[in-house]
């Protein structure tokens, strides 16, 4: 498939080639985590039916679960209204997304008010991050 895909030009990529991706589990639409892409990288993930991200500290392309082994089987691919957002919905497989080995990147809940607030773990670990990434 060619990068330049017409459907790829629809796509705002930033000054970096880049487009934000948030990845949503389908069945449950719990947000599981965000991460980036580029041209690449979409349609990689078009092709191979699994996520497939831009890692920017890598600076290469990420198959997601490719040292955890919990890949992401995308069932959908959505673009936001002002075309500049990517949402997957995807079947997160080992039902882990987190490298902290938990379901969601997200698991941090603001509780309290403005003065006296606090973030506060919310989700436990699945799977101690040690044994996945050895």
């Amino acid at each position: 498939m060619s990068s330049n895909a017409k459907w790829l030009n629809k796509v705002k990529w930033d000054e970096h080639g880049l487009v934000p991706v948030i990845a949503q589990e389908v069945g449950t639409n719990d947000v599981l985590m965000f991460a980036w892409m580029n041209r690449d990288a979409l349609a990689k993930t078009i092709e191979s039916g699994e996520a497939i991200y831009w890692s920017r500290s890598r600076k290469k392309l990420w198959h997601k679960g490719e040292e955890s082994g919990h890949t992401q089987k995308v069932h959908e691919v959505r673009l936001d209204c002002d075309e500049d957002v990517v949402l997957l919905k995807v079947e997160q497989v080992g039902a882990i997304a987190c490298h902290t080995g938990r379901h969601s990147c997200f698991f941090q809940k603001f509780e309290g008010g403005a003065k006296d607030g606090d973030w506060e773990t919310v989700e436990p670990v699945l799977k101690n991050p040690e044994t996945i990434y050895k």
